[in-house]
């Protein structure tokens, strides 16, 4: 399966989802990260830890592909009409991960009208989910099944504990002495359910 993370907006969870969704992957079977963003924000995770899989930029993907059960790509953001096409035309699913504050969800919104017109499989993911009493995440929540937009059941709680796994290099479920490593864990393992069981 090839599941690429793309985004009109930056700072909503991209990498963070891509990375998470190969960590669960890999559980399933031999998974790639293929890191195409100019960022290089999973290589750069990648290299402060130890990841259960393997992360290459997108001139090495070509070379270990076919050794990989599953792949995963996470995107440049912002991706131009042209590129968005070849994004989405290339996976088996496109994942958009938004956060639930206006500017992303109009991003959100603007990507979807774009992705209309090529007829591609793609599902919202609402990522950096405030704690309650904010009722942000419900409301967009509401605002994007109001539009019948596929998206995920599970969302992504916004946690201190995911910049605390970038910065050891591991997935969140390596975090040691975090109660919440668990939580946020759980989070990316339900979203990894809904698209491999």
């Amino acid at each position: 399966m090839i599941v690429t993370v793309a985004s009109f907006k930056g700072g909503v969870g991209k990498t963070t989802t891509a990375l998470h969704l190969a960590a669960y992957f890999q559980h399933q079977a031999d998974t790639l990260l293929v890191d195409g963003d100019l960022n290089r924000s999973a290589l750069e995770w990648a290299s402060r830890g130890e990841l259960p899989f393997k992360v290459v930029d997108e001139k090495q993907a070509v070379k270990f592909a076919r050794a990989y059960e599953h792949i995963v790509i996470d995107t440049p953001a912002r991706p131009v009409p042209d590129e968005l096409k070849t994004i989405a035309s290339g996976c088996d699913l496109l994942v958009l991960p938004t956060s639930p504050d206006a500017l992303a969800l109009g991003a959100t919104l603007q990507m979807v009208d774009a992705l209309k017109r090529l007829s591609t499989h793609y599902k919202i993911l609402l990522t950096l989910i405030p704690p309650p009493p904010n009722k942000t995440g419900d409301e967009a929540r509401k605002a994007i099944a109001s539009n019948s937009l596929p998206i995920f059941k599970t969302g992504i709680r916004r946690l201190a504990v995911f910049q605390k796994a970038a910065l050891e290099g591991v997935p969140v479920n390596q975090v040691k002495n975090d109660s919440y490593a668990k939580i946020a864990w759980r989070c990316y393992f339900e979203v990894g359910k809904e698209i491999l069981p």
